[in-house]
Formats: structure tokens, sequence, C-alpha cells
């Protein structure tokens, strides 16, 4: 009797373990079908391998009510790289240029775009850069600091009200399936970043004491924000083959800021933040080949109290040259 008990309980673990092994195996084959839903297009004609050059970096500036104003831009904004496209992702390899051999900013800037589904827009940036061509607007020197390093991690997220029928996204792959002469969706959404920056000692020159207080006089500077955001996407299919994309997204913040000074250190009391992102494309496409040219950026400014006030903007372009890898033989006719 003691056997038979024994040899049905192990039959049972068997059994639930097999179960469980197989609902293991579902739910993995259900993350894998959803992964090959949204990011694998099994169209051979949709891929193609692209050239590009590229220019980004992200600047910030310290200004106050008098109109003066300090910037701090990195070097070695070029780059140079290749890619493979298609309707549902473009992974892009860029190599940076160094142009300026003696003063070089060191960086790492990661900046990309995807939709998920039909309608959510999802943009993302992480961004180190350490050394600043440091620039004013009073007639003090340009100078290069190596000194002063900053980061920048943040994302926009978008919601749209209609489905998003075609977007700048597939215009870099070269990929027209237009079937109106515009397309135009919105809707919204939120954004979260974290921002810092930092020097050895005052990220504002010595000679800078005639043009601004003691307050702006800052070594490092710590923020986080979180707001809500809406946007305007937009596609036309112009003349000669030619398309083009414009994408407003506004927005508005609440701030945690924390600012070390070389003597001491305060908080900002306003916590409010305006920001602006855009994306301006044009593209040309043909059966096998085709051209697109990306502008877009952000910029965001808020009060650092004491009459001084903090700005920073994203900036990128690229233009790149795509060969379709399909047969050549499918073409798509506008309505």
């Amino acid at each position: 009797m003691f056997k038979k008990i024994a040899f049905l309980l192990f039959l049972l673990s068997s059994y639930s373990s097999i179960q469980a092994q197989i609902l293991k195996d579902l739910d993995s084959l259900k993350f894998l079908k959803q992964l090959d839903k949204l990011f694998i297009d099994h169209d051979i004609n949709n891929y193609s391998f692209r050239l590009f050059t590229n220019y980004k970096f992200k600047q910030f500036r310290i200004l106050n009510d008098d109109n003066f104003k300090s910037r701090y831009i990195p070097n070695n904004k070029f780059g140079v790289g290749f890619g493979v496209a298609s309707s549902k992702l473009l992974i892009d390899i860029a190599f940076n240029v160094k142009s300026n051999t003696d003063d070089i900013t060191h960086r790492f800037d990661m900046q990309g775009t995807t939709i998920l589904g039909k309608k959510n827009y999802v943009n993302f940036y992480v961004q180190t850069y350490k050394g600043f061509n440091v620039k004013n607007n009073y007639d003090e020197p340009f100078v290069f600091r190596d000194d002063i390093k900053s980061i920048t991690v943040g994302f926009n997220y978008l919601h749209t009200i209609p489905d998003i029928e075609f977007s700048y996204a597939m215009l870099k792959a070269g990929i027209d399936k237009l079937d109106r002469k515009v397309y135009i969706t919105g809707g919204f959404g939120a954004f979260s970043f974290y921002d810092y920056f930092t020097s050895d000692t005052d990220i504002l020159a010595d000679t800078s004491g005639d043009y601004f207080n003691e307050k702006a006089h800052i070594k490092r500077y710590n923020s986080a924000a979180l707001g809500v955001l809406g946007g305007v996407m937009s596609v036309f299919k112009l003349p000669g083959d030619f398309t083009a994309s414009c994408n407003i997204m506004p927005g508005i913040g609440l701030m945690y800021k924390h600012v070390t000074l070389h003597e001491g250190r305060y908080k900002p009391s306003n916590p409010v933040l305006l920001k602006l992102d855009y994306t301006f494309a044009l593209g040309y496409n043909v059966e096998r080949y085709y051209v697109s040219l990306i502008y877009g950026g952000g910029v965001y400014s808020t009060d650092l109290d004491f009459n001084n006030k903090y700005r920073f903007n994203v900036t990128k372009a690229k233009l790149a040259i795509g060969y379709k890898l399909g047969s050549g033989k499918k073409t798509y006719h506008y309505r």
C-alpha cells in the first residue's frame, strides 16, 4: 500500500513539474512572439544597409536677468558610421571624429527613438561629457575646461489618440508607404530625466564676478524632473519622391534641484521646468536607394533663484544614405 501511495505521489509530482515546465515554455514562447512582433520585420524588402554622418551634443548655460550668460559647449560633435534599418528597428553604429586633438571632449552620447504598437512613441537619451569650451557674451576670453563633467539621462513618452500610421522613424528607414499626402497624429504623455554637472572649483571663470552674483558660482548641480507633455507628429508627401516630417512636443514639469557653491549650498525654491522637443526631417526615396536628413533636439529651462537661470540643449542631426537589401521589384504606388 505504501509503495502505491508513493508511486501516485511521484506521478502527481512529475505531472506538476511537467505542467509547470509547459506553462513556463508557453510563457517564454509568448514572450518571444511578442519580441518578434515588436522588433522583427519578416519582409526583406523593408531592410536596408546605410552609411551616415551625424552631429550631436549636449550643451548647457548659466544666465541671469541682466542678459549675461556663460555657455558650455563640447568639442568633437561629429561622427560617421553605418547601420541596418527596417520598418520596426534601426541600429546605427557611429564613430566620433576627433577633429580637435588638443582639447578633447570625452563623451558617450546615445539617443534613440522607437514606436511601440500603434499609439506609443518613446524617445530616450543617455549622455556623459567631460571637457567643455566655456564661452560668454561679456568679452572675456574663451577657454577649454577639462574638469567640467556633465551627465544627463532621460526619456519622453507620447501616447497618441489616433494611431501612428506613419512617422519619421519609417522615413529614416527609407520606407514610404504613403497613401495620403498628409498624416497628422497627436496625444499626451510624460517625461522624466536626471541632469548633473560638476567642476573641480567654480564653473564660472575668475573674471566673471562683475557679471554674476555669488549664487551663480556653482561647483556642482544635481536635478531630477518629472512632467507631462503634449505632442503633434506629422508627415507630408512632397512632389518628386520627397517626404517631410515635423514633430513638436512641449511640456511642463516639476524638478528637485540642489546647488553646491564654492562656499555653501542651497536648494532653488522654484520647481517649475519648461521644455520643448522638436524634430524636422526630409527624405528622398526611390526603388533601391534613399537619403534622409534629420534635425532635432530639446530645450529645457528652469530657475535657480537669485536672478539666475539654467538651461540645457540636446541637439542631433543625421544625414544617411541607404541601399535597400530586397529584390528591388517591390514598388509602392501613391494614391
